[in-house]
């Protein structure tokens, strides 16, 4: 069965999805938000960010930003994926060492 392009751009208009490529670890690399936006975004129902690294790329380190305070959560290695509620987020970053392209999908919360 094939799928309409139609479909799959009306698809991609309700669960907007890009890619973002993620170099090197002076300045972070925002994934959703910006460094320049410091005001939390409280949402009645957060939208789930889902973030994938790509399976050739290199390990990646994420965090996130509340205000102008940063939090890293941790490394995702090539293939490896999470979920981030964006409700009181102001920005989702990542550095790399080398070179990583990162798959971010948004979806509305479960």
């Amino acid at each position: 069965m094939r799928s309409s392009a139609l479909l799959s751009t009306y698809d991609r208009w309700n669960n907007p999805s890009y890619e973002v490529r993620v170099r090197g670890t002076a300045l972070p690399t925002y994934l959703w938000g910006s460094a320049g936006i410091t005001a939390v975004m409280p949402f009645d129902k957060a939208p789930i960010l889902h973030l994938r690294n790509n399976v050739l790329g290199e390990q990646i380190t994420i965090g996130t930003q509340q205000g102008g305070a940063q939090a890293v959560l941790g490394t995702l290695n090539p293939g490896e994926c999470i979920s981030i509620p964006l409700n009181m987020v102001s920005g989702v970053f990542a550095t790399c060492p080398l070179d990583s392209t990162v798959a971010c999908v948004i979806r509305g919360s479960a």
